[in-house]
């Protein structure tokens, strides 16, 4: 691939996000309802390409038994205010409500609260109660230390989500996670990430791992790239991860990792251009905020946004559209994206002659100069 000279020291290649491309119309197209949008990990299958991020601002247990009854899947963060508090309704409200630079403070403070093993337990019971598949999410520094209290409570899925995450992690502190020793033990399917580039998704696919999360610094309510300066645009994520899961389909004889796409997620033509560069799924968080079910109340933030000694995230106002059912299904009373995401996939897909997301994945784009 041709690199670029920053300067007589440094190369670079060039790197594309979903707003440099643009997907191309075929010579054949389909009617709409003709289209499936449903995809399966491991033993689970879903109606939609649709995970949502395990973030305080759009997923609480109810929300998440919602999106799993219209066919997503909902991941509840298992380090959020939902296992640190018994009713965090109230400060759900006072963190929505916070104003000026009080806010990342007073989340801090919110925060120091100690997560309790025994709300873990409470959440994800409540969430296989209704019968959907249970999700949740830590991160790697609390995996060893919640993980079997999170099987033991009946988890279908466990994701393993940070802003960046490597299959190998060197610490002189402490004994860092063996990803791959952990994923062996564990009794159910592991989705892990995030990573953005080729080398690092295939050392993730060699853990055992069901499934990749591709994307750090890209969300709508992170500033990793203004503060630590990483990011990577996801349409060249995207496309390098899913060589990997090629590649490693050979290596391994067969098996298939699923690429999920975790970051710059924020239209349905984000949704339609990540499945374009040859992701699975998509994770999101932004278009829920923006639900009037929400826990957020149209306000969105993620756990960087109040990590204790370096926050890296910011919490951001949305307002809302509509409920979650109208913004994945609508009907849409705005032109801007944000509602319908599921009708404007199928749309896109119709309109390329495409009835399959793994045909979609073929589908020819163009860089937009």
């Amino acid at each position: 691939m041709t690199e670029i000279e920053i300067g007589r020291a440094k190369r670079a290649r060039r790197a594309y996000s979903f707003d440099d491309i643009a997907i191309v119309p075929s010579r054949r197209t389909r009617d709409p309802e003709e289209v499936s949008v449903a995809w399966q990990i491991d033993a689970y299958r879903f109606d939609l390409p649709v995970v949502a991020a395990p973030m305080d601002s759009v997923m609480s247990p109810s929300t998440a038994i919602a999106l799993g009854k219209l066919g997503g899947l909902g991941v509840l963060n298992l380090e959020g205010l939902w296992t640190r508090y018994e009713d965090p309704t109230s400060l759900l409200e006072e963190v929505a409500g916070l104003r000026g630079l009080d806010a990342t403070r007073r989340m801090q403070e919110i925060y120091a609260e100690p997560i309790k093993p025994e709300l873990i337990t409470a959440r994800l019971r409540e969430i296989r109660e209704s019968g959907v598949t249970v999700a949740g999410s830590l991160s790697p520094q609390r995996t060893k230390e919640f993980a079997k209290c999170v099987v033991d409570a009946g988890v279908d899925m466990f994701v393993i989500r940070g802003t960046t995450v490597s299959a190998e992690h060197v610490s002189s502190q402490a004994e860092p996670l063996n990803l791959k020793e952990f994923i062996y033990e564990l009794d159910v399917p592991v989705i892990v990430g995030g990573c953005a580039t080729y080398t690092a998704a295939l050392h993730l696919m060699r853990t055992g791992a069901a499934g990749v999360l591709v994307g750090f610094g890209g969300g709508a309510a992170h500033t990793t790239r203004t503060v630590l300066g990483v990011a990577v645009p996801m349409a060249s994520a995207v496309a390098d991860v899913a060589a990997a899961r090629r590649d490693y389909l050979d290596e391994s004889g067969g098996r298939y990792v699923h690429v999920i796409a975790d970051g710059s997620i924020g239209r349905s033509g984000d949704i339609s251009k990540a499945i374009a560069c040859g992701a699975d799924a998509v994770m999101v968080g932004s278009p829920f905020a923006r639900a009037s079910d929400a826990p957020g109340a149209g306000f969105h933030w993620g756990t960087e946004a109040h990590h204790a000694d370096l926050p890296r995230g910011e919490r951001v106002e949305f307002g809302t559209v509509g409920t979650i059912e109208e913004i994945l299904f609508g009907p849409s009373r705005v032109a801007d994206g944000t509602m319908n995401l599921i009708g404007a996939l199928k749309r896109s897909m119709a309109t390329t002659g495409y009835t399959e997301l793994k045909e979609f994945q073929r589908v020819e784009i163009v860089v937009e100069s």
